[in-house]
Formats: C-alpha cells, structure tokens, sequence
C-alpha cells in the first residue's frame, strides 16, 4: 500500500473507510493528482507528503484561481475544495490543521429545493468532517436516508434496531405514530449498512439504530450542527438544512412525474393539501426553465 502514489493511497481509502462511490472516488483522486501537479509547478519542486502539510490559504486560493481559468463555476469550485480539504486531511493525519478558506458563495435566488448533486455534496462534506470513521459513516447514512428516502429527521433518529436487517423498504414511524414504509435505493441501504458495521455500539432491537457520539440517543442538533457546517463551506443557503433535504427528495419526484397521492404516502402527509405546495415549487422550476430557454423571455 505504501508503494502506491499518494492520491492512489487517497482514493483506496475513500473507497475502503469512508465507503465513497465509484464517482466520488474518481472525482477525488483526480483532484489530488490536479493539486499535487500544481503544487510542483507552484513551488517550483517536488511534493513530499509531508510538505502537504505547508499548503496554507493562500495556496488553495492560487490553485483554485489556477482552476477558475479552466471555466469552473462556483458550484464546481465549492465541491472542489471539498475534495482538496478531505486530501490535505487524508494527507496530515488526524492531526492535520487545514487552511481555514471559505469555499466561493453559490448564486442564491428564491427559496428553492438543492439539486442531486449538491445534496450529495452536502452529506459527503458532513461526512468527511465528522471526528471519526464511525461517525461519518453515521452522518452519511442519515443524510442519504433524508434525501434518499424523504425520512423527517426525527424519523431517522427514531429508528431502532428493529428495522434490521434491512429490505426493499424501510417501516417509519411518522408524525401521530402513523406508519409507513418507503423505499430504500441501493445506496441508501448501502450507507445505513456500512454504519451498521462500523457502530462500536452494537444495534440491538430496543435501542436507538443512529447513536451518539458517546453511545447515547443520536440528537438532531448533531445532524443539524453538520449540516450548518457543510452548507456554509459549499456557499449554499441557509435554508438548507436537514428538512431541506426531504423537500428535495419530493420535489425531484414530482418533477419526474411522479404521482401526487403516491407522494403523499412517502412523506407521510395526512392530508393531501400538505403535499400540494410541491406543485408550487416544480412551476416555480418549470418557470425558471422558460425564462432561460425562451429567446423572448
């Protein structure tokens, strides 16, 4: 393992302790390998690993001026210094004090759902930033089942033990101890079983399936605080929050047609007026569309 490059050694452990996709990994290494080739070029010599740990803030806003030129939007920017941050940490150790650079503010209109690819950005932000590899694999399967699977976040802190081991779907208890089973992606079952395995603090059926840091009940604050932090470093609204992430996972359905009643029983809603306001926000995106797409808009 020593042997292999250093953004090799990077993207082996994504894949081995932080249980990344196949995109993300990709995506990462291949930035590793763009900040290192920068760096020789910027310093004028080889990069040891150990020199890493010299890299202060006015390297990364020279690299990521030195990325703007290739026409990377602020968006893009934002996941790449997502990807730099979790490198240089990889890199130092846990000891690693990482430049303090706040990533390049997205572009914030109305009040709107996050799109896919922020979502996921979002939870792997969290993710990388938790304390230690259990916790991250905790934050990133709670945050895939909120976007994944639509769960209030008081849902996912509710899980037991009991929902183990895990199907097609998934039984929630919802608002006014009503149940529900939604259905659980690949992934998101993928990441729920991956903290499973890495929980020092056992899943028995009684007891809370997410714990806390110190093996307790998993408090929504926590995931809240993750999340605060991660939206700020990816310059996204302060709207986004964990419940942000619901709202997407039904916006994103009913734009792709989903059926409204059948929505209402994802969610969970009691009455089908409280489903209603996504139709409102999927015209507010039709209309967006048209005014960028119309040559008379």
């Amino acid at each position: 393992m020593t042997d292999l490059p250093l953004p090799r050694r990077f993207a082996e452990h994504l894949g081995r302790d932080r249980r990344r996709s196949v995109h993300t990994i990709r995506a990462y290494e291949a930035t590793a390998i763009r900040l290192l080739g920068f760096l020789q070029q910027h310093w004028g010599g080889p990069v040891a690993q150990d020199a890493l740990a010299k890299v202060g803030a006015a390297d990364l806003r020279a690299y990521l001026a030195h990325r703007r030129r290739d026409g990377l939007s602020n968006a893009s920017a934002a996941r790449e210094l997502s990807a730099v941050r979790a490198f240089l940490k990889f890199a130092g150790g846990d000891d690693a004090q990482l430049p303090r650079l706040r990533g390049p503010k997205v572009k914030k209109g109305l009040p709107r759902p996050i799109a896919p690819h922020e979502a996921v950005a979002l939870a792997e932000w969290a993710s990388d930033e938790a304390s230690e590899p259990w916790i991250a694999a905790r934050d990133w399967a709670v945050l895939l089942l909120l976007y994944g699977a639509g769960l209030r976040i008081g849902e996912a802190v509710a899980l037991t033990g009991a929902a183990l081991p895990l199907g097609a779907t998934l039984r929630v208890t919802g608002k006014r101890d009503k149940t529900r089973d939604v259905p659980l992606l690949p992934e998101v079952r993928t990441a729920v079983e991956a903290y499973v395995e890495a929980c020092p603090w056992g899943t028995a059926r009684d007891l809370p399936l997410f714990r806390g840091a110190k093996g307790g009940p998993l408090p929504p604050g926590a995931i809240r605080k993750a999340v605060r932090s991660a939206r700020t470093s990816l310059g996204l609204s302060d709207r986004t929050t964990p419940h942000a992430l619901r709202h997407s996972f039904a916006t994103h359905l009913l734009g792709r047609g989903a059926d409204l009643r059948a929505l209402q029983e994802l969610l969970g809603h009691a009455s089908l007026s409280s489903t209603q306001v996504y139709t409102g926000v999927d015209a507010a995106h039709l209309l967006d569309v048209y005014r960028a797409a119309h040559p008379r808009a």
